[in-house]
Protein backbone atom coordinates (compact mmCIF):
# COMPACT_ATOMS: atom_id res chain seq x y z
CA UNK A 1 0.00 0.00 0.00
CA UNK A 2 1.13 3.55 -0.62
CA UNK A 3 2.15 5.44 2.46
CA UNK A 4 -0.76 7.81 2.97
CA UNK A 5 -3.52 8.43 5.47
CA UNK A 6 -6.42 6.01 5.30
CA UNK A 7 -9.60 5.95 7.35
CA UNK A 8 -9.92 3.61 10.33
CA UNK A 9 -12.31 1.25 8.51
CA UNK A 10 -9.82 0.92 5.66
CA UNK A 11 -6.97 0.21 8.08
CA UNK A 12 -9.04 -2.55 9.72
CA UNK A 13 -8.86 -4.40 6.41
CA UNK A 14 -5.56 -3.22 4.88
CA UNK A 15 -3.50 -1.77 7.75
CA UNK A 16 0.10 -2.97 7.84
CA UNK A 17 -0.30 -4.94 4.62
CA UNK A 18 2.64 -5.30 2.28
CA UNK A 19 3.19 -7.02 -1.05
CA UNK A 20 0.96 -9.98 -1.87
CA UNK A 21 1.96 -13.34 -0.40
CA UNK A 22 3.74 -15.94 -2.51
CA UNK A 23 0.55 -17.49 -3.89
CA UNK A 24 -1.23 -14.15 -4.39
CA UNK A 25 -4.04 -15.16 -2.03
CA UNK A 26 -6.49 -12.39 -1.13
CA UNK A 27 -6.60 -13.43 2.54
CA UNK A 28 -3.52 -13.80 4.70
CA UNK A 29 -2.43 -17.46 4.69
CA UNK A 30 -2.09 -19.44 7.89
CA UNK A 31 1.59 -20.31 8.13
CA UNK A 32 1.03 -23.37 10.30
CA UNK A 33 4.64 -24.26 10.85
CA UNK A 34 6.91 -24.34 13.86
CA UNK A 35 10.17 -23.97 11.94
CA UNK A 36 11.43 -22.06 8.88
CA UNK A 37 14.31 -23.24 6.69
CA UNK A 38 17.45 -21.43 5.54
CA UNK A 39 18.78 -21.35 1.99
CA UNK A 40 22.43 -21.50 3.04
CA UNK A 41 24.88 -20.22 5.68
CA UNK A 42 24.78 -16.66 4.31
CA UNK A 43 21.02 -16.69 4.77
CA UNK A 44 21.49 -17.83 8.38
CA UNK A 45 23.71 -14.82 9.12
CA UNK A 46 21.29 -12.36 7.51
CA UNK A 47 18.26 -13.69 9.38
CA UNK A 48 19.97 -14.04 12.77
CA UNK A 49 21.38 -10.50 12.55
CA UNK A 50 17.98 -9.07 11.51
CA UNK A 51 19.30 -8.02 8.09
CA UNK A 52 16.46 -10.11 6.69
CA UNK A 53 12.81 -10.15 7.77
CA UNK A 54 12.60 -13.92 7.36
CA UNK A 55 11.52 -16.08 10.28
CA UNK A 56 13.37 -18.75 12.24
CA UNK A 57 10.85 -20.31 14.60
CA UNK A 58 7.19 -19.43 15.27
CA UNK A 59 7.88 -18.79 18.97
CA UNK A 60 9.78 -15.69 17.84
CA UNK A 61 8.15 -14.73 14.53
CA UNK A 62 5.63 -16.03 12.04
CA UNK A 63 4.28 -14.34 8.85
CA UNK A 64 0.63 -14.64 9.94
CA UNK A 65 1.40 -13.16 13.35
CA UNK A 66 3.36 -10.35 11.71
CA UNK A 67 0.30 -9.25 9.74
CA UNK A 68 -1.82 -9.17 12.92
CA UNK A 69 0.88 -7.27 14.83
CA UNK A 70 1.36 -4.70 12.09
CA UNK A 71 -2.38 -4.14 11.81
CA UNK A 72 -2.77 -3.62 15.56
CA UNK A 73 0.17 -1.19 15.54
CA UNK A 74 -1.50 0.84 12.78
CA UNK A 75 -4.88 0.86 14.55
CA UNK A 76 -3.40 1.94 17.90
CA UNK A 77 -1.02 4.35 16.13
CA UNK A 78 2.05 2.65 17.53
CA UNK A 79 5.41 1.71 16.03
CA UNK A 80 4.96 -2.00 16.58
CA UNK A 81 3.07 -4.70 18.43
CA UNK A 82 3.68 -8.08 20.02
CA UNK A 83 1.06 -10.84 19.85
CA UNK A 84 0.62 -13.12 22.86
CA UNK A 85 -1.21 -16.34 23.63
CA UNK A 86 -3.65 -14.51 25.91
CA UNK A 87 -4.41 -11.10 27.35
CA UNK A 88 -2.85 -12.14 30.65
CA UNK A 89 0.34 -13.24 28.85
CA UNK A 90 0.52 -9.73 27.37
CA UNK A 91 -0.16 -7.97 30.69
CA UNK A 92 2.22 -10.05 32.81
CA UNK A 93 5.01 -9.89 30.21
CA UNK A 94 4.73 -6.11 29.89
CA UNK A 95 4.83 -5.66 33.67
CA UNK A 96 7.86 -7.94 34.00
CA UNK A 97 9.54 -6.03 31.16
CA UNK A 98 9.37 -2.76 33.12
CA UNK A 99 9.85 -3.94 36.71
CA UNK A 100 12.87 -5.20 38.60
CA UNK A 101 13.26 -6.41 42.17
CA UNK A 102 12.72 -3.46 44.51
CA UNK A 103 10.51 -1.51 42.08
CA UNK A 104 7.00 -0.28 42.90
CA UNK A 105 4.04 0.13 40.56
CA UNK A 106 0.88 2.18 41.01
CA UNK A 107 -2.37 0.38 40.16
CA UNK A 108 -5.93 1.62 39.96
CA UNK A 109 -8.12 0.08 42.64
CA UNK A 110 -10.44 -1.68 40.17
CA UNK A 111 -8.84 -4.03 37.67
CA UNK A 112 -9.62 -7.41 36.14
CA UNK A 113 -9.41 -10.26 38.66
CA UNK A 114 -6.46 -12.12 37.10
CA UNK A 115 -4.50 -8.88 36.75
CA UNK A 116 -5.25 -8.20 40.40
CA UNK A 117 -3.78 -11.60 41.30
CA UNK A 118 -0.63 -10.95 39.27
CA UNK A 119 -0.12 -7.56 40.92
CA UNK A 120 -0.96 -8.54 44.50
CA UNK A 121 0.27 -12.16 44.68
CA UNK A 122 2.77 -13.01 41.95
CA UNK A 123 4.88 -9.87 41.50
CA UNK A 124 5.52 -9.53 45.27
CA UNK A 125 7.22 -12.96 45.18
CA UNK A 126 9.92 -11.25 43.10
CA UNK A 127 10.17 -8.25 45.43
CA UNK A 128 8.06 -6.07 43.12
CA UNK A 129 5.57 -4.07 45.19
CA UNK A 130 2.42 -2.13 44.40
CA UNK A 131 0.39 0.81 45.62
CA UNK A 132 -3.35 0.57 44.94
CA UNK A 133 -5.32 3.81 44.74
CA UNK A 134 -8.23 5.58 43.09
CA UNK A 135 -6.75 7.11 39.92
CA UNK A 136 -9.91 9.06 39.20
CA UNK A 137 -8.53 11.35 41.93
CA UNK A 138 -5.51 12.94 40.30
CA UNK A 139 -4.40 14.69 43.49
CA UNK A 140 -4.14 11.30 45.22
CA UNK A 141 -2.02 9.96 42.36
CA UNK A 142 0.28 12.99 42.37
CA UNK A 143 0.76 12.70 46.12
CA UNK A 144 1.77 9.07 45.65
CA UNK A 145 4.21 9.96 42.87
CA UNK A 146 5.74 12.74 44.98
CA UNK A 147 6.32 10.49 47.98
CA UNK A 148 7.26 7.18 46.36
CA UNK A 149 9.49 6.06 43.52
CA UNK A 150 6.91 4.62 41.10
CA UNK A 151 8.21 2.75 38.05
CA UNK A 152 4.92 1.87 36.33
CA UNK A 153 1.37 3.22 36.41
CA UNK A 154 -1.19 0.62 35.35
CA UNK A 155 -4.92 0.94 34.82
CA UNK A 156 -7.90 0.05 32.66
CA UNK A 157 -10.34 2.57 31.26
CA UNK A 158 -13.22 1.93 31.16
CA UNK A 159 -12.56 -0.22 34.23
CA UNK A 160 -13.74 -3.77 34.66
CA UNK A 161 -16.44 -4.13 35.98
CA UNK A 162 -17.67 -0.76 37.33
CA UNK A 163 -16.83 1.19 34.13
CA UNK A 164 -14.88 3.92 35.95
CA UNK A 165 -13.22 6.34 33.53
CA UNK A 166 -9.67 7.52 34.14
CA UNK A 167 -8.33 10.64 32.45
CA UNK A 168 -5.57 9.14 30.29
CA UNK A 169 -3.92 12.39 29.21
CA UNK A 170 -3.86 13.81 32.75
CA UNK A 171 -2.34 10.63 34.20
CA UNK A 172 0.26 10.48 31.43
CA UNK A 173 1.24 14.10 32.07
CA UNK A 174 1.83 13.27 35.73
CA UNK A 175 3.74 10.13 34.81
CA UNK A 176 6.15 12.04 32.59
CA UNK A 177 6.72 14.57 35.36
CA UNK A 178 7.79 11.76 37.71
CA UNK A 179 9.48 9.52 35.12
CA UNK A 180 7.02 6.63 35.32
CA UNK A 181 5.83 4.39 32.49
CA UNK A 182 2.09 4.19 31.76
CA UNK A 183 0.51 0.88 30.73
CA UNK A 184 -3.19 0.90 29.83
CA UNK A 185 -5.55 -2.01 29.24
CA UNK A 186 -7.75 -0.87 26.34
CA UNK A 187 -9.82 -4.06 26.07
CA UNK A 188 -13.23 -2.55 26.91
CA UNK A 189 -12.87 0.25 24.35
CA UNK A 190 -10.88 -1.36 21.51
CA UNK A 191 -8.82 0.90 19.21
CA UNK A 192 -12.05 1.85 17.43
CA UNK A 193 -13.16 3.93 20.43
CA UNK A 194 -9.92 4.87 22.18
CA UNK A 195 -6.21 5.09 21.34
CA UNK A 196 -4.20 5.65 24.56
CA UNK A 197 -0.82 5.94 22.82
CA UNK A 198 -1.99 9.18 21.19
CA UNK A 199 -2.76 10.53 24.67
CA UNK A 200 0.68 9.79 26.08
CA UNK A 201 0.62 6.15 27.21
CA UNK A 202 3.79 4.08 26.79
CA UNK A 203 2.15 0.71 26.18
CA UNK A 204 -1.41 -0.35 25.45
CA UNK A 205 -2.51 -3.95 26.04
CA UNK A 206 -5.59 -5.88 24.94
CA UNK A 207 -7.23 -9.16 25.59
CA UNK A 208 -7.70 -9.79 21.86
CA UNK A 209 -10.14 -12.52 22.89
CA UNK A 210 -12.78 -9.82 23.31
CA UNK A 211 -13.82 -7.15 20.77
CA UNK A 212 -10.81 -7.63 18.48
CA UNK A 213 -11.91 -11.21 17.86
CA UNK A 214 -15.62 -10.59 18.40
CA UNK A 215 -16.79 -14.17 18.00
CA UNK A 216 -15.76 -15.95 21.21
CA UNK A 217 -13.55 -18.49 19.43
CA UNK A 218 -10.03 -17.17 20.15
CA UNK A 219 -7.86 -16.63 23.22
CA UNK A 220 -5.15 -14.08 22.50
CA UNK A 221 -3.49 -10.87 23.63
CA UNK A 222 -1.46 -8.03 22.19
CA UNK A 223 0.74 -5.17 23.38
CA UNK A 224 1.45 -2.05 21.31
CA UNK A 225 4.02 0.73 21.81
CA UNK A 226 5.39 3.76 19.97
CA UNK A 227 8.94 2.66 20.85
CA UNK A 228 10.25 0.15 18.26
CA UNK A 229 13.24 -0.76 20.45
CA UNK A 230 10.93 -1.64 23.31
CA UNK A 231 8.81 -3.79 20.98
CA UNK A 232 11.93 -5.77 19.99
CA UNK A 233 12.84 -6.23 23.65
CA UNK A 234 9.31 -7.29 24.60
CA UNK A 235 9.11 -9.76 21.72
CA UNK A 236 12.48 -11.47 22.04
CA UNK A 237 13.38 -11.06 25.73
CA UNK A 238 9.93 -11.67 27.21
CA UNK A 239 7.30 -13.10 24.86
CA UNK A 240 9.73 -15.54 23.26
CA UNK A 241 11.50 -16.48 26.46
CA UNK A 242 8.39 -16.78 28.62
CA UNK A 243 6.84 -18.70 25.73
CA UNK A 244 3.47 -16.93 25.55
CA UNK A 245 3.29 -17.19 21.76
CA UNK A 246 0.04 -16.88 19.80
CA UNK A 247 -0.76 -19.66 17.34
CA UNK A 248 -0.83 -18.78 13.62
CA UNK A 249 -4.43 -20.00 13.38
CA UNK A 250 -5.54 -17.65 16.19
CA UNK A 251 -3.70 -14.77 14.53
CA UNK A 252 -5.58 -15.54 11.30
CA UNK A 253 -8.92 -15.53 13.15
CA UNK A 254 -8.05 -12.17 14.74
CA UNK A 255 -7.13 -10.66 11.36
CA UNK A 256 -10.51 -11.83 10.13
CA UNK A 257 -12.30 -10.48 13.21
CA UNK A 258 -10.71 -7.05 12.86
CA UNK A 259 -12.28 -6.55 9.43
CA UNK A 260 -15.71 -6.10 11.02
CA UNK A 261 -14.66 -4.36 14.25
CA UNK A 262 -16.19 -0.97 13.46
CA UNK A 263 -19.46 -2.44 12.19
CA UNK A 264 -19.76 -4.67 15.24
CA UNK A 265 -18.86 -1.92 17.70
CA UNK A 266 -21.44 0.43 16.22
CA UNK A 267 -24.17 -2.17 16.70
CA UNK A 268 -22.88 -3.16 20.16
CA UNK A 269 -23.04 0.50 21.24
CA UNK A 270 -26.45 1.14 19.73
CA UNK A 271 -27.83 -1.82 21.66
CA UNK A 272 -25.98 -0.82 24.85
CA UNK A 273 -27.36 2.72 24.75
CA UNK A 274 -30.93 1.41 24.54
CA UNK A 275 -30.30 -1.26 27.17
CA UNK A 276 -28.82 1.28 29.59
CA UNK A 277 -31.83 3.57 29.14
CA UNK A 278 -34.19 0.63 29.74
CA UNK A 279 -32.37 -0.45 32.91
CA UNK A 280 -32.17 3.11 34.23
CA UNK A 281 -35.96 3.39 34.00
CA UNK A 282 -36.83 -0.06 35.35
CA UNK A 283 -38.38 0.05 38.85
CA UNK A 284 -36.39 -3.00 40.02
CA UNK A 285 -32.99 -1.48 39.12
CA UNK A 286 -31.32 0.76 41.70
CA UNK A 287 -28.09 1.69 39.87
CA UNK A 288 -26.82 1.60 36.30
CA UNK A 289 -23.13 2.06 35.49
CA UNK A 290 -22.58 3.04 31.86
CA UNK A 291 -20.31 5.85 30.58
CA UNK A 292 -22.93 6.94 28.06
CA UNK A 293 -25.37 8.03 30.75
CA UNK A 294 -25.14 11.76 31.47
CA UNK A 295 -25.38 11.14 35.20
CA UNK A 296 -22.43 8.74 35.18
CA UNK A 297 -19.45 10.19 37.05
CA UNK A 298 -16.96 9.66 34.22
CA UNK A 299 -19.26 10.72 31.39
CA UNK A 300 -17.50 13.98 30.51
CA UNK A 301 -14.00 12.46 30.51
CA UNK A 302 -15.27 9.57 28.37
CA UNK A 303 -16.67 12.09 25.89
CA UNK A 304 -13.26 13.77 25.74
CA UNK A 305 -11.07 10.71 25.18
CA UNK A 306 -13.37 8.15 23.56
CA UNK A 307 -15.19 8.05 20.23
CA UNK A 308 -18.09 6.17 21.82
CA UNK A 309 -19.08 4.72 25.18
CA UNK A 310 -18.67 1.01 24.56
CA UNK A 311 -21.08 -1.84 25.21
CA UNK A 312 -20.39 -2.89 28.79
CA UNK A 313 -23.01 -2.16 31.46
CA UNK A 314 -23.06 -2.99 35.16
CA UNK A 315 -26.10 -2.60 37.38
CA UNK A 316 -27.63 -3.35 40.78
CA UNK A 317 -31.18 -4.46 41.56
CA UNK A 318 -33.44 -3.95 44.55
CA UNK A 319 -32.99 -6.53 47.26
CA UNK A 320 -29.28 -7.16 46.67
CA UNK A 321 -27.73 -10.56 46.05
CA UNK A 322 -30.76 -12.83 46.29
CA UNK A 323 -32.75 -10.80 43.79
CA UNK A 324 -29.71 -10.45 41.53
CA UNK A 325 -29.53 -14.26 41.51
CA UNK A 326 -33.18 -14.38 40.43
CA UNK A 327 -32.38 -12.10 37.51
CA UNK A 328 -29.31 -13.98 36.31
CA UNK A 329 -31.12 -17.31 36.64
CA UNK A 330 -34.13 -16.01 34.69
CA UNK A 331 -32.53 -14.57 31.55
CA UNK A 332 -33.07 -16.69 28.43
CA UNK A 333 -31.28 -15.01 25.54
CA UNK A 334 -28.38 -13.65 27.57
CA UNK A 335 -25.86 -16.34 28.49
CA UNK A 336 -24.24 -16.65 31.92
CA UNK A 337 -20.54 -16.55 31.15
CA UNK A 338 -17.27 -14.75 31.76
CA UNK A 339 -15.62 -12.81 28.91
CA UNK A 340 -17.14 -10.09 26.75
CA UNK A 341 -17.20 -8.64 23.26
CA UNK A 342 -18.95 -11.62 21.66
CA UNK A 343 -21.90 -11.49 19.27
CA UNK A 344 -23.95 -13.09 22.06
CA UNK A 345 -25.04 -11.04 25.08
CA UNK A 346 -23.28 -12.30 28.21
CA UNK A 347 -24.15 -11.69 31.87
CA UNK A 348 -22.17 -12.47 35.00
CA UNK A 349 -21.54 -11.76 38.68
CA UNK A 350 -18.05 -10.15 38.65
CA UNK A 351 -17.51 -10.71 42.39
CA UNK A 352 -17.92 -14.47 42.09
CA UNK A 353 -16.64 -14.93 38.53
CA UNK A 354 -14.14 -12.63 36.75
CA UNK A 355 -13.15 -10.81 39.95
CA UNK A 356 -13.25 -13.77 42.33
CA UNK A 357 -9.59 -13.17 43.21
CA UNK A 358 -10.45 -10.01 45.13
CA UNK A 359 -10.51 -10.21 48.92
CA UNK A 360 -14.24 -10.30 49.73
CA UNK A 361 -13.74 -7.90 52.63
CA UNK A 362 -12.25 -5.31 50.27
CA UNK A 363 -14.72 -5.57 47.38
CA UNK A 364 -16.72 -2.56 48.51
CA UNK A 365 -13.60 -0.45 49.05
CA UNK A 366 -12.63 -1.20 45.45
CA UNK A 367 -16.00 -0.03 44.15
CA UNK A 368 -17.54 -3.48 43.72
CA UNK A 369 -20.33 -5.44 45.40
CA UNK A 370 -21.21 -9.12 45.48
CA UNK A 371 -24.60 -8.35 43.88
CA UNK A 372 -23.36 -6.30 40.92
CA UNK A 373 -24.34 -7.73 37.55
CA UNK A 374 -22.26 -7.07 34.42
CA UNK A 375 -23.60 -7.28 30.88
CA UNK A 376 -21.63 -7.49 27.66
CA UNK A 377 -24.33 -6.31 25.26
CA UNK A 378 -24.34 -8.36 22.09
CA UNK A 379 -25.62 -8.01 18.55
CA UNK A 380 -29.09 -9.52 18.91
CA UNK A 381 -32.25 -7.57 18.17
CA UNK A 382 -32.43 -5.01 20.96
CA UNK A 383 -36.19 -5.50 21.27
CA UNK A 384 -35.58 -9.18 22.06
CA UNK A 385 -32.82 -8.35 24.55
CA UNK A 386 -34.92 -5.78 26.39
CA UNK A 387 -37.86 -8.21 26.52
CA UNK A 388 -35.53 -10.85 27.98
CA UNK A 389 -34.22 -8.57 30.71
CA UNK A 390 -37.67 -7.20 31.39
CA UNK A 391 -39.13 -10.64 32.12
CA UNK A 392 -36.05 -11.51 34.23
CA UNK A 393 -36.30 -8.31 36.28
CA UNK A 394 -40.01 -8.90 36.76
CA UNK A 395 -39.14 -12.09 38.66
CA UNK A 396 -38.15 -9.86 41.60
Amino acid sequence: MDKKEYGFDTELIHGGSHELNAENALNTPIYQTSTFVFHDTDHIDKVMSFESNDCVYTRGNNPTLKVFEKRMAVLEQGAGAVAFSSGMAAISSVLFSFLEAGDTMAVHRTIYGSTYNVVTKILPRYNMSYKMLDMTKLDVLEELLENHSIKVIYFETPCNPNLEIIDIEAVCDLAKKYDAKVVIDNTFASPYLQRPLTLGADVVVHSATKYICGHGDVVGGVAVSKDPDYIMELKFDFMSEFGGVMSPFNAWLLIRGLKTLSIRMDRHMENARKMAAFLENHPSVTKVLYPGLEGFSGHEIAKKQMDGFGAMISFEVKGGLENAKKVINSVRLAKIAVSLGDCETLIEFPASMTHRGYDKDELEAFGLSDSMLRISVGLESIEDLIADFDQALNQI
